[in-house]
């Protein structure tokens, strides 16, 4: 047996959803006000001529009673009337308290219908007396009577049937209206949290291959286009091992031959320090270019792998620590990947945060817990005292190959340090945030879903 799908409040919330159902509802409630129009038009001449009738016919059959009956029988007659047909039969008097008759669309034309086969001066009332009912007017030789008849039996003179049937027709297509945009809806939604999936750098679910030709066509492609992301992914996973086996090989045979060469020693140190730099940069490149496995994630304590980096940086001549961490901080994520993060964040503060005499470099390392709308996250922040960045700069930082050299001072590197880190953290579903610290220097802030 097949449900409906459930309406959640994240699909409520939807332009699409609330798009289509506003127009599916003002179609709806269009097209009934259209056939109460056409049924109204179509029925008002029939209603009216059943109801005249029926009027005339009871009144004639009264008068014709009334008149051939045997004077003392008359009250008899008249208790019958009242008591098996709900037809009561009074004198009409001067002073009687008369009201108008129902204002709606059927009277006119039931008064004319009744007057010309009763006469002119056949007179309507609502209300005689402070009696509610349907007061017909008669005579009998030359006295005049009330004839008053029940509400219930003169049908169609008010609109509560019509409102009533027309108020359950609209919650019925209301709700149609609901269920039919939902279905709408979820196929895209589907869409939409698979390809925030793969932005995260997880492997969603396939999408299902049916419902409407065009829908299946769309999932099957989506389909096919993660299939192809995943053989990439693995043929460059492949690919990248052996890059970094034919060109790492070369430096080491250099290196080998430096060693070997009768060189003076500046120079041999000179030329250990460009291959050095090259192999930095090369690793920078593979860093950059190697996938993050989603399947490795498993909770990592941030807490230990920041106060281990901390204290790799102390032993860094000229640089000082600074370290706040809050213990027992754990995120789900690649913990190999992650000190490449921290131990990029330091490096890049190695490199760029050194004060303005250029003499020493600080930096400062914290972690901390917070709760964002109901949910635990760490926060992790680096900062460094050098001279930072100007503001209209700073998001250039993040993209590949860029160096803010002339604001925070030379330094060696293919500019990849930060792109390797947003790329990571991309992949954690983490937020990455660069500001300049008040005081000088940049602070680089990371939060990440606490684990």
């Amino acid at each position: 047996m097949k449900h409906l799908p459930v309406i959640s409040l994240a699909r409520l919330k939807s332009g699409l959803f609330w798009r289509t159902f506003f127009l599916l509802s003002v179609l709806t409630t269009l097209s009934m006000a259209a056939w109460i129009a056409m049924i109204s038009v179509v029925q008002r001449e029939p209603q009216a001529q059943q109801i005249a009738a029926q009027v005339i016919s009871v009144v004639t059959i009264t008068h014709a009673a009334l008149t051939h009956s045997a004077p003392e029988l008359r009250k008899e007659l008249l208790f019958e009337l009242v008591s098996n047909e709900g037809i009561r039969v009074l004198p009409l008097e001067p002073d009687d308290k008369v009201e108008p008759p129902p204002d709606n669309w059927l009277m006119p034309e039931i008064v004319a219908m009744v007057k010309d086969k009763l006469g002119d001066d056949t007179r309507f009332s609502a209300r005689v007396n402070s009696v509610p009912g349907f007061w017909v007017s008669f005579k009998i030789d030359d006295d005049e009577y009330w004839l008053m008849l029940e509400r219930e039996r003169i049908r169609g003179l008010t609109g509560v049937q019509w409102l009533g049937w027309a108020s359950l027709v609209s919650l019925l297509s209301l709700l149609g209206a609901a269920v039919i945009s939902n279905r709408i809806n979820l196929p895209l939604a589907r869409l939409t949290v698979a390809a925030r999936a793969i932005a995260a750098g997880k492997a969603p679910e396939p999408l299902p291959e049916s419902g409407p030709i065009e829908i299946i066509e769309a999932n099957r492609s989506f389909n096919q286009m993660v299939d192809d992301l995943r053989q990439v992914e693995s043929d460059r996973a492949v690919i990248l091992a052996g890059i970094s086996h034919d060109l790492r090989t070369p430096l080491a045979r250099m290196q080998l031959e430096v060693e070997m060469a009768r060189l003076s020693d500046e120079a041999r140190e000179g030329i250990q320090s460009d291959i050095a730099q090259m192999d930095a940069i090369i690793g920078q490149f593979l860093d950059y270019a190697k996938p993050t496995e989603t399947a490795s994630f498993t909770s990592v304590d941030v807490s230990a792998l920041l106060a281990d980096s901390a204290r790799e940086a102390m032993r860094i001549p000229d640089m000082a620590v600074t370290t706040a961490i809050a213990p027992d901080a754990h995120v789900m994520g690649n913990a190999t990947d992650l000190k490449r993060v921290i131990n990029n964040l330091i490096e890049n503060a190695r490199r760029y945060g050194r004060s303005a005499d250029g003499e020493r470099i600080e930096v400062d390392i914290g972690c901390h817990l917070k709760s964002v709308h109901g949910a635990r996250r760490v926060v992790i922040d680096v900062q460094d005292h050098g001279q930072g960045v100007p503001d209209s700069q700073i998001e250039q930082l993040l993209k590949p190959f860029t160096r803010m050299d002339t604001a925070r001072g030379q330094a060696n590197g293919a500019g990849l340090g930060l792109a390797i880190v947003e790329r990571v953290l991309l992949r954690h579903g983490a937020e990455l945030h660069l500001s300049n610290r008040a005081g000088g220097g940049l602070r680089i802030q990371i939060t990440m879903l606490a684990a």
